[in-house]
Parts: C-alpha cells; sequence; structure tokens
C-alpha cells in the first residue's frame, strides 16, 4: 500500500469517527452559538441601567449596540475566508478568546470610551466564531445530514435569542449590569476548552494538500467599509431626510466603494468571495430568498414590543414572555425541518414556510389595539414557526450551491446576508411608521402613544401599512423558494 494510500484511509477513518461523536462536536460548537447570541439578546435589557451609570443619553448608549452590530458585520465576510485559508477551529477558538476577552474589559470599562472600545474587542470575537460556525457544524455532519446539522444550529441560535433577554432581567433584579458580562466567560471558557480537545482542525476545515491562498486584504477593506457605510445608511442615526447633502453623499459613497469591490474581486487571482458563484442560479436566487426572508421577518422583532408596551400597556416581562413565543416556534420548527429536508429535499419547507410566513403577515395586517391577546399570541407563534420552517433549507440551499472548500466564507455570507436584511427590514418598518404618525402630527414618544389621543389609531396605521410591506416581501420570498430547485445532497 502506498503512503497516500494510507493518509487516505487515515483520514477517512478520522472523518468516520467525527460522524460518530457528531454531537459532541455539535455541543463544543452550540455552547459558542449560544452564549454569542444570547449576549446580543441580553444587551438590550441592560442599556438603561449602563446609560446611568456612565451618565450619557440614551442616543449615546445606543452606540453599544450599534458598535458591535457595525464591527459584526464588518468583519464577518473576511474571517469566513481567512479562516478558509489557515483553518476554521483556529479561528474559531481566536475568536473564543477575543469575545470573553471584550467581556471582562466591559465589565471593567472605566469610561464610557472604553466600554464602546470593549464591544468592538467583543464583536470581533463574535464575527469570528459567527463566520466559521456553519462550516464547522456542517463538516462533522455527514453529507447527507446537512439540514439536522443547520438545523441544530439555528435551534441554539433561536434559544440563546429567547433566553437573553429573560436572564438579563432576572440577573438585573440582584446585581449591576456587569454582572451580565461576568456571567458569559465560564461558557465561553468551557467552549474553548471542549474545541480544543474535541474538534479536528483537518476535519472542521475539510483540508487538502496543496498550497494555501493569498488572503485578500484589499478585498477585505473595501467589503468592511462598503458595508459599515451601508448599515450606517440604512439605520440613519442622524435622522437625516434621504435628499440631504449627507445621505445623497452616503448613498454615493456606497455605490462607489461596492463597485470598487466588484471591480477588484473579478480580477483578484485569490478573491475574497469569489463572485463567480452569483452565476449559479439556484446561489443567486436561494441568496436573494434569504435577504427577503429576514427583510420581512425583522419588522415583526422591532414591531410588536412597541404594540404590547407602548399601544397595549402590557408591562416588560410580560411582552417579553408573549415575544418568546416566536424564538420557541423557530427553534421546534427549525429541528424539524432540518432531519425533513435531509429525507424529503429542501424545497418543499422553504416553500411551506413562506407559504405560512404570508398567512401570518396577513394576520398582522388585520391586527387592531383590540385584538384579543390570544389572538396576538398564537400568530406570534405560528409567524416563529415559519422563520424556522423556510430559514434552515434556505441556508442549506445555499451551502449546497458552492463547493465545500467555500464553505466558510459563504457560511459567514449568509450570516452577513441575514444582518443586512434584518437592518434594512427594520430601518424600512421604522420609516413607514414614523412616517405616517408624523404625517398624521404624531411626532410623540414611543411611551405616550396610549395617551394621547389618536395617536394609537395612527400607529396602527403604520403598523398595517409596515406589515403590508412586509407581506409582499414574503410573496416574492415564496415565489423564489418555488422556484429555486436545488441539486440533490450528495450522499456520503
Amino acid at each position: 500500500m502506498s503512503a497516500s494510500d494510507t493518509r487516505s484511509d487515515h483520514a477517512t477513518g478520522d472523518v468516520a469517527s467525527t460522524y460518530a461523536n457528531k454531537w459532541k462536536a455539535f455541543g463544543a460548537i452550540g455552547i459558542s452559538f449560544f452564549t454569542m447570541v444570547m449576549s446580543m439578546s441580553m444587551v438590550f435589557v441592560a442599556l438603561e441601567s449602563i446609560a446611568d451609570d456612565f451618565n450619557v443619553t440614551l442616543r449615546a448608549v445606543s452606540w453599544v449596540v450599534i458598535a458591535q452590530a457595525l464591527t459584526i458585520s464588518a468583519f464577518m465576510m473576511p474571517m469566513g475566508r481567512l479562516a478558509d485559508i489557515i483553518g476554521r477551529k483556529r479561528v474559531h477558538m481566536i475568536g473564543l478568546i477575543f469575545f470573553a476577552g471584550g467581556a471582562v474589559f466591559t465589565a471593567l470599562a472605566p469610561v464610557f470610551g472604553l466600554l464602546i472600545f470593549a464591544r468592538v474587542v467583543m464583536a470581533i470575537g463574535n464575527s469570528m466564531s459567527q463566520s466559521v460556525g456553519t462550516a464547522m457544524v456542517i463538516s462533522v455532519f455527514p453529507p447527507e445530514e446537512r439540514g439536522k446539522a443547520i438545523g441544530s444550529q439555528t435551534t441554539a441560535v433561536a434559544i440563546g435569542g429567547a433566553v437573553g433577554p429573560v436572564v438579563a432581567g432576572v440577573m438585573l433584579q440582584f446585581f449591576d449590569w456587569e454582572a451580565l458580562f461576568w456571567m458569559l466567560v465560564p461558557p465561553i471558557a468551557l467552549a474553548f476548552f471542549a474545541s480544543y480537545f474535541i474538534l479536528d482542525e483537518n476535519i472542521v476545515s475539510e483540508r487538502k494538500t496543496g498550497e494555501r491562498p493569498a488572503f485578500d486584504w484589499v478585498g477585505a477593506f473595501l467589503s468592511g467599509a462598503a458595508i459599515i457605510a451601508g448599515v450606517i445608511l440604512i439605520n440613519n442615526p442622524l435622522a437625516e431626510s434621504w435628499g440631504s447633502p449627507i445621505m445623497l453623499g452616503g448613498t454615493a459613497l456606497v455605490v462607489v466603494l461596492f463597485g470598487t469591490f466588484i471591480f477588484w474581486e473579478l480580477r483578484s487571482s485569490a478573491p475574497m468571495l469569489q463572485l463567480r458563484m452569483f452565476g449559479n442560479a439556484v446561489f443567486s436566487m436561494a441568496v436573494l430568498t434569504r435577504f427577503l426572508g429576514f427583510l420581512g421577518t425583522t419588522a415583526v422583532r422591532f414591531l410588536m414590543p412597541i404594540y404590547l408596551i407602548s399601544l397595549r400597556g402590557l408591562e416588560e416581562i410580560e411582552a417579553g414572555l408573549i415575544l418568546l413565543l416566536s424564538s420557541l416556534g423557530m427553534a421546534i420548527a427549525a429541528q424539524s425541518a432540518g432531519r425533513l429536508s435531509d429525507r424529503f429535499g429542501e424545497r418543499p419547507f422553504g416553500v411551506a414556510g413562506f407559504l405560512i410566513l404570508v398567512a401570518t403577515g396577513v394576520g398582522f395586517v388585520l391586527t387592531t389595539e383590540t385584538t384579543p391577546f390570544w389572538v396576538v399570541t398564537v400568530v406570534l407563534f405560528v409567524n416563529g414557526l415559519a422563520m424556522g420552517l423556510w430559514n434552515v433549507p434556505n441556508n442549506s440551499i445555499i451551502m449546497g450551491a458552492v463547493p465545500r472548500s467555500s464553505f466558510g466564507v459563504v457560511g459567514a455570507f449568509t450570516n452577513l446576508t441575514r444582518n443586512v436584511g434584518n437592518v434594512t427590514g427594520q430601518a424600512v418598518a421604522a420609516a413607514v411608521v414614523v412616517g405616517i404618525m408624523t404625517a398624521r402630527g404624531f411626532d410623540i414618544p414611543l411611551s405616550d402613544i396610549d395617551e394621547v389621543a389618536g395617536a394609537g389609531t395612527a400607529f396602527i396605521d403604520g403598523w398595517k401599512a409596515a406589515f403590508i410591506l412586509v407581506t409582499v416581501f414574503s410573496g416574492v420570498g415564496l415565489i423564489l423558494s418555488f422556484l429555486t430547485k436545488p441539486k440533490p445532497v450528495e450522499q456520503n
């Protein structure tokens, strides 16, 4: 037997062993998924305490969240590409160190400026682990169980997002806000040591012999700058009119940066993102479907708390428990859709998910100030089911349409698509509701919606217009998911 045959047999044995221990490997990765997503959702609850502690305004403290979102969006894709070159386990573990270090630094920050810097460090670590998470999870499951792998990942993410606000609310009843960040260190340390001892770099990175490609520094800079500029433009933090010189100049800058990025990538010998993948109709349509899906569903997460608290007068904890149903529905459907799509194909579940999404969109359009709470909770739960039902097969279709060697950067790209879809959806929903309320003469704080005569009606009119738009987005996603015909999953 030749040396190459021996290496091949050894590699085959390593893969078989990894598949046999797939749930151990997933556990090592899943702990970090859960903890990082939990940290992102729980910080919203702590913003008021942080603002009081540092004596800053709520507008200023919002940068605790904005700095994180911008950093994750900018670093996600470059880190995915870097992981494809130097190893996904390595990038993941370095990311855990950055995240834990940033959490400690955040808890110890003596001034607000250093707090923001610490949040950026945390976000860099978050982006490193998020960028490789999907690729690593898929690599430790057999190819024919890709849906199960992505479904399990999505379930961990959904549970982390759901319990974050609940954990933060309970902790803040007994401890200062710094305790939230100290609390993150033990599970991240567990994830670090579990990853070190359980994950095999050769397996999770699917390494092959050959020369490593160069890292595309220019492409990384251009993509990061374009994404940061685009996210800031969409969020419009200065509340500028869209016809103002600042907004027009920002739009021109984003167009130039993205245009330059495309020009560079198409001519690079080792591009960060292989743009020719978009010539694959299945890949392109699935990515667009994903963007539209998140563009629509984020409106629910943005507007529903305002509806429950500001309009219907619920306490925050009551609203939180109702909102928990959406994440619960997503977690249940994600696990089921992943396993079933492995058996019956992704397309039927993607179509079903968007069909239900359209139905719940109509349900939200019909919601009024007097809709019974049990009806609202049912629609919210079913909307979460729809989210899990389409999200997992869509992600599986995207990953199945590209070479396994590109899983790192493409996995990061799918997460980036989700982030940009969420940011855009939130901005669109806010613009529609605020625009209608302002046109009616109700440019008022959210807390006054249920107190000022006519404000509630204006909010509901804006709500209806926003969800009509959401339903249209979901309808287009439904058409695209029906037209997308993925290739069969490769068998092991």
